[in-house]
């Protein structure tokens, strides 16, 4: 009997490591949807004169469609399994951005956004939620380096595209770059499966409930609403970040500078864009790693303070390129780990059977913080071209969520597993 166990775990190990990094190399390819959209901001503004906060509806767009259809999604991967949805969803994101590279009109921008929101969405809820499935043991730290893959993914390819934007214009970067993306999530997915019995180890040291909740099962409990107000709530500052870095570098006229850091010297803009994308990666697979050892909230407590305080310094102190790129690394740090620890801690409550629908649902946390972000556009409008009531507002929701880390969702989970 222990022979057969020893010899299913050494298996079990070489299987499931490999699916989490066919995961993680999907993530990647996905990436610059999001994180590389700010490069196209103020291209497409100069052409077009449509305005930023217009633009920026197709962000929304983007984030509402990948974030609200993902249970729909969710369900449909937790039954079918993730390699076929992941496959159609390289074609979506591929067909996203070759429509952006030559949209003519904010119609065609906007449904552009929506198909590749629609495609990221398959991508991002079928990979987290499989690694999810994969790694009950070390389920912070197995969704941390799957979402790092969608948060660093783009780091790599930042400089590349800013150069093929200003060589060749932002219509060829969208081509190019969607299509080779698109073509790498096709390859990958024929290769993605979920855990079948026997997969995985059955012994966790992280607190779980031992049922598996249905998805109008969860949407029942007191305690997943708290985690969707606190995902919106810490969700506005970074992706205000994400989708305005550009404008704001514009803004405080610090974006052309050359900034010199760790032996490179980058303009302050491209080099911020690129150290973001490393710290957004890197910090989900660490807090993500973090809540394991501590627990989640604490986790929650110590990252989203950080963020806070991150995003009222950047506001004080983004006029100084040095500043600009040092801070806007710590506020993407500090923003990052939200796609690990709260996949993590909505399985823990609720069960691995159906994890990616019930992250699916609070993932559309993500989608809801996003309907914020044209606001914030029109906030900086209102009050004579400054970003100081942005930047206030986005930093004292996330100081308002790190209190109520510890002192609202620590007991509510307490009560919640021992009742399950």
């Amino acid at each position: 009997m222990t022979t057969h166990a020893v010899s299913r775990a050494a298996v079990s190990e070489a299987t499931r490591w490999g699916q989490l990094l066919i995961g993680i190399i999907c993530m990647i390819a996905t990436a610059n949807l999001q994180y590389g959209w700010t490069l196209f901001v103020n291209p497409i503004d100069a052409k077009y004169h449509w305005g930023r906060a217009a633009i920026q509806v197709a962000f929304s767009i983007f984030v509402l469609t990948e974030t609200w259809l993902v249970p729909i999604e969710g369900y449909l991967i937790d039954k079918f399994g993730p390699r076929a949805m992941v496959f159609l969803s390289g074609f979506l994101i591929a067909i996203s951005w070759a429509l952006n590279s030559f949209a003519n009109s904010l119609t065609l921008l906007y449904i552009a956004a929506a198909i590749g929101g629609i495609g990221a969405g398959i991508i991002y809820g079928g990979c987290v939620g499989n690694a999810l499935k994969w790694f009950p043991d070390r389920r912070g730290l197995a969704a941390g380096l799957t979402a790092a893959g969608f948060g660093a993914g783009s780091a790599a390819t930042i400089i590349p595209i800013a150069t093929m934007i200003k060589a060749d214009g932002y219509e060829a970067a969208f081509l190019w770059f969607g299509l080779a993306q698109g073509a790498v999530v096709v390859l990958f997915s024929l290769f993605l499966r979920a855990p079948q019995g026997g997969d995985v180890p059955a012994s966790t040291t992280v607190q779980q409930s031992r049922k598996d909740f249905a998805w109008n099962e969860v949407v029942k409990q007191p305690i997943f609403w708290v985690m969707y107000a606190m995902f919106v709530m810490v969700g506005v500052g970074g992706l205000m970040a994400t989708a305005q870095l550009a404008p704001i570098a514009k803004d405080f006229k610090v974006d052309n500078i050359p900034v010199t850091l760790l032996g490179l010297t980058l303009p302050a803009l491209t080099f911020a864009l690129s150290i973001d994308r490393v710290l957004n990666g890197v910090c989900r697979p660490f807090f993500g790693w973090v809540s394991d050892q501590i627990g989640r909230e604490n986790t929650m407590f110590i990252a989203f303070l950080i963020e806070g305080i991150g995003i009222y310094a950047l506001l004080k102190l983004a006029h100084d390129p040095v500043s600009f790129v040092i801070l806007s690394g710590l506020v993407f740090f500090a923003w990052g780990e939200i796609y690990s620890l709260f996949p993590a801690m909505c399985t823990d409550l609720f069960g691995k059977k159906f994890a990616t629908v019930n992250y699916g649902l609070l993932y559309t946390a993500k989608g809801t913080a996003s309907l914020l972000i044209p606001l914030s556009s029109v906030l900086f409008d209102v009050t004579g071209k400054s970003w100081t009531a942005v930047f206030i507002v986005a930093a004292i929701l996330n100081i308002v969520a790190s209190l109520m880390a510890l002192l609202v969702l620590k007991p509510m989970r307490r009560r919640f597993i021992a009742k399950n």
